[in-house]
């Protein structure tokens, strides 16, 4: 057979168009896997993306990889199947509906129908799926597009379900109230790995404020603070019973203070430049020193009275903690038990607050005061720092205002500033299993292994009880009728159940589907309602290895022989989020890991150094780029320095 003449100009971008016109007019890619049918199965899972924007430079990278080891499984005598997968729920794309119909909070919501709401972001999952396509062929991947799985439908939807209530059997799942990473903008908590994924560097007011003690004229308790919008939630002052705290009189006030010993600068900054600390200390006695202990119980006033009335259980007293350090601040801690988790700790060791009782929380959804605090009602937290800085100085309060420069945590979906509110959630026990978690890590094989033996290691080390709701909408629901008073639970773990305890005929499991329907109590305690909660989007995803087969109501046999996955690949954010969440629902669930050899690269970077983000549009059209003379330069240029996740100099 005679060859073709080459051009003297050789086009690389036509040569590759005519090869995937070849690939697809033979179904090359579907004949290769049809023919290796029987042969010994290579278990591959692919990440779902978000469905909510065009694919970039770091997924391209990711797919190539993939692409690479499944072609290689597959010419070594293996029967690969390599379906693609869409995560169709959660904040992603709740946040493009938001901004198209402007909507401002939960309020909007309801007042729209969630049925409304919910067909709006029903309607954009698919709107990049041609796109995607597209993408994905051109640089020549071999994966399955017609036979993906999307996080949305009704087989997924009812796997998750079953998942839930496997854990609650296993008794790793309990309701609870605790102070959680919170988004303002999004009205729902965060969970710790998702806080993990965008902090910034920003500047903060930081105040010390005073706080009179009762029973003694002029005598003040001072404690710093960098969330002034708290004051007003003041509930106790906490000092370390084992540091030595000390009695001063200041020179210029003739007040007297008490504050941890060692942390005098932070309202005498100049004792900590040798030149002036002399003259620093004359402007202060020390009248006395003592252990934290001693001040225990002792009773002071709070900036505002508006919770005067919990005195009477228990508030504005001294109470002791380990968790106060001699590192920052006055040494003396502002609690305010619904807007910090070692304030709601300490608080409730030392009865300031107790478990089942309403707690002082007066910020609503959407992060604005309430009319319980009426000098700043409707006022965002953040903005009303500013006005809650002059007022307090106005009262004499304010002993210092400073600015202070620290990382603080971004809602990764809003870019807006988080907040720690006490909100009631369900809860997945992860603490309880952290020896499994471990143990089944150590069973992988990573590339490169320090991912696995540091930062995923460490990540697990340290692993907490994961909030698995959202008070969102747009979502798979999680399945769980409750009676009035919380004492009798039902989870359901299928439709055909929910079915049965309803009465009724389904054909969605989405929010409108089911938010009405009630189970009859057994247990004489009139009717359960369904918990106002929907998955963390990151729960549903790390159900894909059972989900996307419809397990356990289909593909029961061939699930079980090809669980754990061979392969898996993602970049190495995915350490604190799929492979994560991976890891932890199949611990759980099997005791085993979920895959046995992960591929982890590094990021492919915008222009600006800033992570390629579908959401900020930061690189250029992939497509347009691929038709480039240049890109098989381009692209090993880039594959080469991003699989490597080492950092670089």
């Amino acid at each position: 057979m005679a060859l073709r003449e080459v051009p003297e100009r050789f086009s690389f971008p036509k040569a590759e168009e005519e090869i995937l016109a070849y690939w697809q007019a033979n179904q090359t890619f579907e004949e290769s896997v049809r023919l290796s049918e029987g042969k010994p199965p290579f278990s591959f899972y692919d990440g779902p993306p978000f469905a909510t924007g065009l694919p970039h430079y770091g997924h391209i990278l990711a797919g190539t990889i993939k692409d690479i080891v499944c072609r290689y499984a597959h010419q070594t005598g293996h029967y690969v199947p390599r379906r693609f997968g869409w995560d169709c729920h959660g904040l992603p794309v709740e946040f493009e509906i938001d901004k198209k119909l402007a909507i401002k909070g939960r309020q909007d919501v309801l007042d729209m129908g969630i049925d409304k709401y919910n067909d709006e972001c029903r309607a954009i999952v698919g709107r990049y799926t041609k796109e995607w396509e597209v993408t994905v062929n051109r640089v020549g991947r071999w994966i399955d597009f017609e036979k993906g799985y999307r996080t949305m439908d009704l087989n997924y939807m009812e796997t998750v379900w079953w998942v839930f209530k496997q854990l609650h059997q296993k008794d790793c799942v309990y309701r609870g109230f605790k102070v959680m990473p919170y988004s303002c903008a999004l009205n729902t908590p965060l969970s710790n790995f998702e806080v993990q994924q965008n902090y910034k560097d920003v500047q903060d007011p930081a105040v010390v404020a005073n706080f009179p003690l009762i029973g003694e004229e002029n005598v003040y308790f001072l404690a710093w603070t960098t969330t002034p919008w708290t004051l007003p939630s003041n509930l106790a002052l906490c000092v370390n019973p084992e540091f030595e705290y000390v009695r001063i009189k200041d020179a210029e006030s003739g007040n007297i203070y008490i504050i941890l010993a060692s942390r005098l600068i932070s309202i005498y900054p100049e004792l900590g430049n040798p030149k002036k600390a002399a003259d620093a200390k004359k402007k202060f006695t020390e009248l006395a020193r003592f252990k934290g202990a001693e001040l225990k119980g002792k009773e002071y006033r709070p900036p505002f009275d508006y919770f005067e009335s919990t005195r009477a259980t228990g508030s504005f007293r001294v109470i002791t903690g380990g968790f106060v350090t001699d590192d920052s601040g006055t040494g003396i801690v502002h609690c305010a038990p619904a807007f910090g988790e070692e304030d709601y700790k300490a608080c409730l060791e030392n009865g300031v607050i107790r478990l089942g009782e309403k707690l002082v929380c007066p910020v609503d959804a959407d992060g604005r005061f309430t009319d319980e605090v009426p000098d700043f009602k409707g006022l965002g937290v953040k903005e009303a720092d500013r006005q809650i800085i002059p007022f307090l100085k106005a009262q004499g309060r304010i002993v210092r205002v400073d600015v202070i420069n620290h990382s603080y945590p971004f809602c990764w979906r809003s870019d807006t500033p988080l907040i720690y509110r006490a909100v009631p959630g369900t809860f997945v026990r992860v603490e309880k299993i952290k020896d499994r978690l471990l143990a089944n890590n150590g069973q992988t094989y990573w590339v490169p292994s320090f991912v696995k033996e540091k930062r995923f290691h460490n990540w697990l080390e340290n692993a907490r009880d994961w909030a698995v709701s959202r008070n969102r909408f747009w979502g798979t629901p999680i399945p769980m009728w409750m009676s009035d008073d919380g004492e009798e639970v039902v989870v359901v773990g299928s439709k055909a159940e929910l079915e049965e305890l309803a009465g009724v005929k389904l054909t969605d499991l989405h929010r409108e589907f089911i938010d009405n329907l009630e189970i009859p109590s057994k247990k004489g305690k009139g009717t359960l309602k369904r918990v106002d909660e929907v998955f963390d989007c990151w729960f549903e995803s790390g159900s894909m290895p059972y989900a996307q087969q419809h397990y356990p109501f289909e593909n029961k046999e061939y699930f079980e022989a090809s669980f754990p996955a061979d392969f898996i690949a993602e970049g190495i954010d995915q350490t604190r989020g799929w492979f994560y969440t991976l890891m932890v629902l199949s611990t759980a669930l099997f005791d085993k890991p979920a895959f046995k050899n992960l591929i982890c690269n590094g990021l492919v970077l915008a222009a600006d150094g800033q992570k390629m983000s579908k959401r900020k549009q930061n690189y250029p059209d992939p497509t347009k780029v691929r038709s480039s003379p240049q890109t098989d330069t381009r692209q090993r240029t880039a594959y080469v320095n991003a699989a490597d996740p080492r950092p670089t100099a």
